[in-house]
């Protein structure tokens, strides 16, 4: 894998305590919630690496549920939506060395992110799930989350499989996720999928609009690209 000055010219490696956390990239401005972010070049394409800054956000492993599907991610500035169709690409490696020995390649989106980070629902992929031998593992692939209240951990205690799913997926390949916000409901298209892969009925965080944001947790090297906003209905919509 080969990085180029780009990275250095028109990206801001940040996180949300740094005095600039601002990045342009694809002709718009996003600023780093507890990530470092860089546009870099990976097999001659402008892309932009995320990765969740421990120094900012620190992660223990013997709190796991609490230290995970926390706010980290790069924030799309300006814009506030209620409902939102948005796509993009995204591309996940582990770390190395990975802070998590059992890191799944954590990335994927938030939306409806309040601008405190203090509500926000998330779908997010585990790649290295999606082609597993175990079927239990493999029914991870995808999943939801509303924050504060609704981790990982606390869905499946309350709702065992019906916020998770499996989809065709696997670590170091680009994979298209595109997803509709609408209501109470949002569903996720996985790589051009012509009917949902996923669908939450009941969205459960307490934001009804809010930004959108590319997310990674722990141990992930993630990369995007072709971020687009499809349609939406916006409370507050400068400079997309």
């Amino acid at each position: 894998m080969k990085y180029s000055l780009i990275g250095l010219l028109f990206g801001v490696i940040t996180s949300s305590g740094a005095l600039s956390d601002t990045i342009e990239w694809e002709g718009r401005e996003f600023e780093a919630r507890n990530v470092k972010a860089s546009v870099v070049e990976l097999s001659g394409q402008k892309v932009m690496r995320v990765e969740r800054d421990l120094e900012s956000l620190p992660f223990d492993v013997q709190r796991l549920e609490e230290t995970v599907d926390e706010p980290h991610y790069l924030r799309l500035k300006g814009v506030e939506f209620s409902d939102v169709i948005f796509e993009v690409k995204m591309l996940s490696r582990i770390l190395q060395p990975s802070p998590f020995v059992n890191s799944q390649g954590f990335i994927g989106v938030y939306f409806r992110s309040t601008e405190d980070d203090s509500a926000f629902d998330s779908i997010y992929l585990r790649p290295n799930a999606g082609r597993a031998d175990n079927q239990r593992v493999r029914n991870h692939t995808v999943q939801y989350f509303a924050y504060p209240g609704y981790k990982f951990d606390k869905l499946r205690e309350i709702a065992p499989g019906l916020y998770e799913t499996w989809a065709d997926i696997g670590m170091d390949e680009w994979i298209t996720m595109r997803v509709h916000v609408k209501g109470d409901t949002a569903r996720a298209f996985i790589n051009d999928a012509k009917y949902p892969s996923f669908i939450i009925n009941e969205l459960l965080s307490t934001s009804t609009s809010g930004g959108i944001g590319l997310y990674v947790d722990i141990g992930t090297e993630g990369y995007f690209k072709d971020f687009k906003i499809i349609s939406s209905s916006s409370a507050k919509a400068g400079g997309i």
